[in-house]
């Protein structure tokens, strides 16, 4: 799970360059591998402090510089002593040691303490101070900060004791002689001891961001963390209260602050354990984790505290006692590395907690078994763990063995996580939440990595249903821009979707439980910021500004945008047939978003997409602007309006670019070339697994209601009449995955021919198409029925032509309701039926008629008829 790299062997590195150097100036004879070498502390510049007893009995401090890998001697006592504690200040001058006396045998007579705090001059060995002799364990830490008074020479330092109070000594040194360093003010140099804490039962150093964080225990436990800041000022910034137990220490507990080797007696098994975890990446990031007592070894409960999610989880793991080992050690290994913070239990479980996205178990993996392991030599009781200064990952030092080694989540392993089936009653099959968990570690924390995201998408592309509870296309698009807009801002982590899951109705139950994990939720955990602002990139005003923003949104609805929500606006928008201001909005959103894809693919045109019109595209990707615009505008105004369009063009830009990206990766993986176009030659099965790919990009995107790409549609076109039989492809048209694009079908026009298979294809696409574009077809396709068409239409214009210059025999009421077949012969039945319409009817009633008459005339037309009189 973890790809460790050793930085640091204190066999190779030191030993054998100690014996190196005293053999060459004769105090050995040959090399002798009895070198009691110890390390005593590691500072926040990489350095690595360690005593060794000399050739000549005597013991000695030196240090390790892991820039430049070269050793330098520090200090020679006079005589064997044992450091249990060791500091050196920034700029090499001063060395603070703690030596623990010998009170046992011929010195228990003696009146001496147990604990003796030195201060010494070692630029060069001059004097030597006594701090305190006290009976009990003190830790020396030197403060290493950036002075704002270049001019003064001063240097800083902490003790801390196991009577439980902190000291902070103010030393002012001096310049001799041009180059001898010493100190100033060794007659006030007690008075300038500062209190700054009284009373801790835990403390824990930060050297890379110089800050201390200490537990006192009155009523309740509260975490206090104070900042040490370059003007040599502190502060305490932060007061948090912690659900902890009773009895969570027996005795003081130091963290991060050397490693002491001569303790009397092996102190017992603290029912807690617990460190503090800083991000200076993910700016205002905190967590604290401890991990409590196991009830008869078979279960464990461990917390973690978010303090910038304003929530803690509290997991309740079960050890299965089906494993062949039984736990040495109470508690697990907390391990950051990055935005994940791994606990682990030797043969038992390894957890990935995603700190970024915590609301679900499904997107923390979950490992357990025998299986796991970590990769550690030792058992997790003798390894610590060290912050590297750029806090991507973590080192982790076997104190025993003398080694460090740099630890980083293996995308390797991943990968075979992700690629493995799920099997039932099958070790080493990984179920939907694990392949989900690892998927998102891949994508967002590890996505930059461009060869990576080319295996995951052969992975998409290759596995035709990997996980059945979510769709992994869908993950893969929408965490891919959660890493791309949480990087451009970071306040965008709880308004963006990172997963599908939150677009569902119903979360599937499989990703809502982990077995043999129970995870409890307390949000609004209420810490105390104390900290003065001090400017917007200040570590406390942004952990202090991301909690209140959690606390805001948690208290709205739906803070998170979903996609699909869209869906009833883009509904009507399509319904809309005339042009409106609306759709010219929308028209201006997408030119915006088109210009930035275009100025990023000027070079790049594998694949033939943006080339094309595509309307329907075009306004759901204005819409979507708009609508993720209105959501960033109402839920992170502090952002500005700028700042929010520009991050939402930006966002819909970048979906465009990664579907594009996703068809180039399969286009090179199958190496396709232009004549995928042809559509006069059958498809080769790399072309329909290139089809059956973006049959699921589009189920996919339609699922979210996301746009596509222009000319997405008319290439999908393309592969599925090469793909498919002909009343496939029909059956496509009707059930609404192939859109008829008007640059497919007049391809497919022009370049199939006649024949009678394609004829009937082609008649059966034209009764598909909307009457305008179908006009537009048939002048394209050479056939006599297109050639009929194109006549009908040509005398239709040139009649219509005439009846505006005299006047149209055709009224809106009596229009044929047939189509005419021979448009000459229904115009002439048309004109002389109207001429018989204004001629007079004679069984109309007139005005004025003589009755006398008509009677006569219609008695002589009876006589006429019967023969009684001749015409």
């Amino acid at each position: 799970m973890l790809k460790l790299k050793q930085t640091f062997d204190l066999q190779n590195d030191v030993v054998l360059d100690i014996l190196r150097k005293e053999a060459s100036v004769c105090r050995v004879k040959e090399y002798s591998e009895d070198v009691d070498t110890r390390i005593l502390n590691t500072e926040s510049d990489g350095s690595i402090l360690y005593s060794w007893k000399g050739s000549t009995g005597t013991t000695r401090i030196g240090k390790y510089d892991s820039n430049t890998k070269q050793n330098k001697l520090l200090y020679t006592f006079d005589k064997e002593v044992c450091v249990s504690s060791c500091s050196l200040n920034k700029e090499e001058t001063l060395l603070a040691v703690s030596l623990a006396q010998n009170t046992r045998g011929r010195e228990r007579l003696k009146p001496i303490s147990k604990c003796l705090t030195l201060l010494i001059e070692i630029h060069p060995i001059n004097d030597t101070q006594v701090l305190k002799a006290v009976d009990c364990r003190v830790k020396v830490q030197f403060l290493h900060q950036e002075t704002v008074r270049r001019s003064v020479l001063e240097s800083h330092l902490l003790l801390l004791t196991e009577d439980g109070y902190v000291d902070l000594y103010h030393v002012l040194l001096c310049k001799q002689e041009g180059y001898r360093v010493v100190m100033a003010n060794l007659e006030r140099l007690s008075k300038t001891a500062e209190r700054i804490v009284e009373d801790f039962c835990w403390a824990q150093w930060d050297g890379h961001m110089q800050r201390l964080y200490y537990l006192t225990h009155k009523d309740k436990f509260l975490l206090r963390c104070v900042q040490f800041h370059p003007n040599h000022n502190c502060e305490t910034v932060l007061e948090l209260v912690l659900a902890l137990p009773a009895n969570s220490f027996h005795a003081v507990k130091f963290e991060n602050l050397g490693f002491d080797h001569y303790i009397a007696e092996k102190p017992k098994e603290e029912p807690v354990r617990m460190q503090v975890f800083t991000n200076r990446i993910e700016e205002g990031s905190m967590c604290v984790c401890y991990s409590q007592p196991l009830k008869d070894k078979q279960e464990l409960i461990y917390s973690v505290v978010l303090v910038h999610k304003d929530c803690s989880k509290k997991f309740r793991v079960s050890l299965s006692s089906e494993t062949s080992q039984k736990p040495s050690h109470f508690h697990p290994l907390f391990i950051p590395i990055g935005y994940y913070i791994l606990v682990y239990l030797q043969d038992h479980f390894l957890h990935c907690i995603n700190t970024r996205q915590q609301e679900l178990l499904c997107h923390s993996l979950f490992l357990s078994g025998d299986e796991v392991n970590v990769g550690l030599l030792r058992e997790p009781a003798n390894v610590t763990v060290l912050q590297m200064e750029d806090q991507s990952g973590c080192c982790l030092l076997d104190l025993l063995g003398g080694r460090i080694h740099a630890a980083r989540l293996r995308p390797a392993y991943l990968l075979q996580i992700l690629r493995s089936e799920a099997r039932p009653r099958c070790p080493s099959s990984k179920s939907d939440p694990q392949r989900l968990a690892a998927l998102h570690c891949l994508l967002v924390y590890m996505g930059n990595d461009p060869n990576l995201e080319l295996k995951i998408i052969e992975w998409l592309c290759d596995n035709v249903n990997p996980l059945e509870s979510v769709d992994p296309i869908q993950e893969f698009i929408l965490a891919s821009l959660y890493r791309i807009a949480y990087e451009k801002c970071l306040g965008l982590d709880k308004v963006l979707p990172y997963s599908s899951i939150f677009a569902k109705k119903e979360v599937p139950v499989c990703l809502l439980e982990v077995p043999g994990v129970i995870c409890t939720t307390e949000l609004h955990i209420e810490p105390d910021f104390k900290a003065k602002p001090r400017g917007p990139r200040c570590f406390w005003s942004e952990l202090q500004w991301n909690t209140e923003k959690t606390k805001h949104l948690d208290a709205v609805p739906n803070p998170r945008y979903r996609t699909p929500l869209i869906q009833a606006d883009w509904d009507k928008l399509r319904s809309e047939r005339r042009p409106s201001s609306q759709m010219t909005h929308m028209e201006e959103n997408t030119k915006k978003v088109l210009s930035m894809v275009d100025t990023w693919c000027l070079d790049r045109k594998l694949v033939p997409l943006f080339q094309e019109e595509d309307r329907q595209q075009r306004g759901l990707i204005g819409l979507t602007v708009d609508k993720l615009r209105e959501h960033l505008n109402k839920h992170l105004p502090r952002l500005g309006k700028k700042k929010i369009d520009s991050l939402v063009v930006n966002y819909v830009a970048k979906l465009l670019e990664l579907i594009r990206h996703m068809l180039e990766s399969v286009w090179l993986k199958y190496k396709l070339g232009p004549h995928v176009m042809c559509l006069m030659q059958k498809a080769s099965p790399a072309e329909w697994s290139v089809f059956h790919f973006m049959l699921r990009i589009l189920e996919s995107t339609r699922g979210l209601c996301l746009p596509l790409p222009p000319g997405y549609h008319t290439l999908f076109a393309v592969f599925a009449v090469r793909c498919l039989p002909h009343h496939t492809f029909l059956q496509y048209i009707d059930h609404g995955f192939l859109q008829l694009t008007e640059t497919f079908v007049s391809r497919l026009m022009k370049d199939l021919d006649n024949s009678e298979a394609n004829e009937r294809l082609k008649f059966s696409i034209l009764k598909r198409l909307p009457q305008p574009m179908e006009k537009r077809i048939c002048h394209m396709w050479d056939h006599p029925v297109s050639s009929g068409s194109i006549s009908r239409d040509y005398v239709k214009k040139l009649l219509e032509k005439h009846s505006k210059n005299k006047g149209s025999p055709f009224t809106e009421k009596d229009k044929p309701d047939f189509r005419p077949e021979f448009l000459p012969l229904t115009y002439l039945a048309k004109i002389l039926s109207d001429i018989e319409a204004q001629a007079l009817n004679p069984f109309e009633e007139q005005g004025n008629v003589d009755a006398r008459f008509v009677e006569e005339t219609a008695l002589m037309q009876t006589l006429i008829r019967l023969g009684f009189e001749a015409k």
